[in-house]
Order: C-alpha cells, then structure tokens, then sequence
C-alpha cells in the first residue's frame, strides 16, 4: 500500500518518533491554521468537505479503491462492510445537512465568519462570533472509524488545526481521510496530523496534552478517566465513553405480513460496522401479541443474517473472540435443550452470525460480532425495566412502530432516558447533525465572543 509521507502515521513501522517531533508538529498545526485556515469562510470549508465526499463516492477514485482493498486486512472489516459504512457516511456530506448541522448547534449559518444574531435579544443590540479552539487533540478509539472522521469533520468546520491520536489498529481509515482532505485541499490537509503509537509511550502524549486548547476523547469509561486526568486545567475536554443500544419491536407494526421487513432491517443494523460501534443493538425486544410471536421473528432475524452473510460477510475475527462467540453458543445450546423459553440459531460452519432468543426480558450484553438476543416482552414498560441496570449508559433505541405509536413510544423513551430514539434499520446511520449522547456535538466546541453595541 502507498501513500504519501504527508503524516506521521505515515512513516514506516521502524520509524523512530520522539516527544520533540510531536511538540514541533504541535507548533506547525497552529502556524498552517493561522495561514490557511482561520479565515475561509462556511461556504468554502462546506464546498470542501462536499468535494471529498463526491470524490471518494467515484467508484474508481484511486484513495477509495486503495482503502476497500487493504482495509479488510487493516481494519479487521470485508471490503462490503467498509463500502456500506463508509458511503452511508460521505452520502451525509451535502450542503443542507451541514447548513441544518449550523443552524442546530450555533443558530446562524455565518456566526462563524463574522458578528451575527443567532438569537437576537429584543431588549439589548448585541452580535455574536463563534469561535473554533486553535489546536484539537482527539484521541480516537479502535473499533471502528465513524466516530473519528466525524470528529476530525467537526473540527474542520470550527477551523481548528487537529491532531489525531489514534488507536493501536486504528489508524487506516483516518488516515485515508486525511489524505483525502489533502488531495482536494493540500492548504487544509496542512492542518491535520495523524499518528498512532503503543499505550507506554506516555512520553508522546504530554506534548500533545500541555499544548492542545481542547482534548476529546472516544474509548471505555477507563481510558476516558485516565486522558481526563492529565488533561491540562487550562484546556476543556470532552469524553465519550462506553455506551449501549438496543431495539424495540411493537406488535401492531408485525401485522399484515410487515414482519419479513422488520426483520430485514435488524439484521441491517447487526451487519453494520459488524455491530461493533455503540449505537448497534445488543439486544432487540419484541413485544408479544402480534401476529409473529417474539420466537417466530427471532427465526426471521435468523434467516435475514444468513442472507446478508452471502452478500456483506463479517470481518475475520482474532481467535479469543471466535472462541468467545463459541463458549456462548454452547451455554445456549445446552440451555435451549433443557429451558422452555431459549432458542439459537447460528451460522453453520463459522461464527459469522448468531440469534438467541429468549422469552426472560433482562438486558443482556452482546459478545458483539453479529451476536444478536432476541427477547419477548408484554410491552415497553417491561423492556424498560429488564433493562434498568443500563440506564445510564444507554445510546441509542432502534423503534419500529407504526406511526400512531411512535410519538407516545419515542417520548416514554427520552424520559427514560434513552439520548436517540431512531427506526430500526437506522441505528448506525445518524444523521450529520445528530447530538452524539445527547450532546450538540458542533456547538461543544466553540466559544463564543458577544458584541454589545
């Protein structure tokens, strides 16, 4: 595979990389900014991302061809997986979603180029600058890309100059983005700089975290708390930890045969990104009463993975997390033989795919991989209580309802806590101005300077 040497994490594996060379790199991202970046306007920095999204959705675009066919071996994900991801994200790169993304988060679209009135207070004249942080570190967790490139996305748009710490493994992806962002703006790919290292080298981190303005953060609760420890008093942060989703089937949305398809887009969801990313079901709940029972769908869901197996197959898996998927199946075969209540099916030969149903509501965690429980409920209340000890940590609910339930199901969910209520078949395909855990992801990153006139 080559690609130019235009970051770090380009270098070759034997390359030796110290804390100056960080620090030095540190001091180049905020000159280019200065140079290149701090005074493009919304319209252009928009028109840029749009270019790159246009360029990598050309199917014979060399970065695009370049990363389906070294990524499965990269990044653990078939070339399928990776295509179905990556377009569903660029497909968002349009000028109405990054407008609507601004008038969300900052109430202007030009509040970012110069003095404007978001919110224009009727009793004092008063103009508002928002403001990007000049250096953003982002330290990018290893499952899966998405999150990543959104982040580096965000930055672009507050014009911040990023330098992005990335996973052991998890560099490949971010890498071709940044290398797209050079090949349609080399001034704006300047701005960023990419590298990965093993978790000792602590020693590489402290330039990064004395020097940048803001810090975020993607990865366990564990790895949060560690970075928010060092990070300095004098730089915000913001931490995205471990979170969980689920689904919730209702029993009216079953009738008239619509079963078939409900099922058809929760093995969309399982199959997306291999159900590694926090907004994949762990678990999808049925309600009882409809004209497929919970079991009869459970079997649905089944033949839909075996199905989307054949066209978009699971990544290779490392051998403890086969033998994982292995040691589940064997308790619930074990289990379905002697329970009333427990079925499994599960793809012969392999560990492509699993389903487990299970009539017992408590929320059970996925060993993930395309591992799906399937569990009966006699309606949302008693889904919401089988699932209390995850209320905390819980991201996204995929629904499928009919229209005439969804408000009052969707509402019982926010108050419950869940931060996105989506449909099924939508979980890992948010929206580019969804607010990530709840949180309005642009605007957490600026600061604003007021006008008083």
């Amino acid at each position: 595979m080559n690609l130019p040497d235009y970051f770090i994490a380009d270098l070759p594996a034997e390359a030796v990389i110290t804390p100056r060379m960080i620090a030095e790199s540190c001091d180049s991202l905020r000159r280019n900014r200065e140079q290149f970046l701090t005074h493009r306007s919304t319209d252009w920095m928009i028109g840029v991302l749009c270019h790159a999204a246009e360029q990598w959705l050309e199917p014979g675009f060399p970065l695009r061809k370049l990363a389906l066919n070294h990524g499965p071996a990269a990044t653990g994900f078939s070339s399928e997986t990776l295509a179905r991801g990556l377009d569903t994200f660029f497909r968002q790169f349009t000028q109405e979603n990054f407008e609507a993304l601004l008038r969300q988060d900052l109430g202007h679209l030009r509040c970012l180029d110069k003095p404007s009135a978001p919110n224009r207070d009727e009793q004092h004249a008063r103009l508002s600058l928002a403001r990007g942080p000049e250096l953003i570190l982002h330290f990018t967790a290893g499952n899966l890309p998405i999150p990543a490139l959104m982040s580096m996305t965000l930055g672009l748009l507050t014009r911040s100059s990023q330098w992005v710490k990335c996973a052991s493994g998890g560099a490949f992806i971010p890498r071709i983005y940044a290398h797209l962002i050079y090949h349609v703006e080399p001034k704006l790919g300047a701005c960023l700089e990419l590298g990965t290292w093993p978790h000792e080298r602590q020693d590489l981190n402290e330039p990064l975290l004395t020097t940048a303005d803001f810090i975020t953060a993607t990865g366990s609760d564990e790895a949060i708390a560690d970075i928010r420890a060092r990070v300095s008093p004098k730089a915000r942060f913001l931490g995205y930890g471990h979170r969980v989703s689920f689904g919730f089937v209702s029993a009216a949305v079953l009738a008239h045969g619509h079963a078939r398809r409900v099922a058809t887009r929760v093995a969309a969801d399982v199959s997306a990104w291999d159900q590694l990313g926090c907004l994949s079901p762990h678990a999808v709940y049925v309600e009882e009463g409809g004209a497929a029972s919970p079991e009869q769908f459970a079997e649905l869901v089944a033949e839909e993975l075996a199905a989307r197996e054949q066209i978009q197959p699971r990544g290779t898996l490392p051998l403890p997390e086969s033998a994982a998927i292995a040691s589940r199946r064997s308790f619930y075969e074990i289990r379905s033989a002697h329970t009333p209540g427990t079925r499994l099916w599960c793809s012969p030969g392999s560990t492509a795919w699993t389903v487990v149903y299970e009539s017992n509501p408590h929320f059970q965690h996925s060993c993930l991989n395309r591992f799906l429980y399937i569990k009966s409920a006699r309606n949302l209340e008693e889904v919401l209580q089988g699932a209390d000890d995850i209320r905390r940590s819980v991201s996204t609910v995929g629904l499928a309802a009919p229209e005439e339930q969804a408000e009052r199901l969707a509402t019982e969910l926010a108050r419950w806590g869940a931060a996105r209520v989506c449909p099924i078949g939508k979980m890992q395909e948010p929206p580019l101005h969804w607010r990530h855990d709840g949180r309005p992801a642009l605007a957490d990153l600026i600061t604003w300077t007021d006008w008083e006139f």
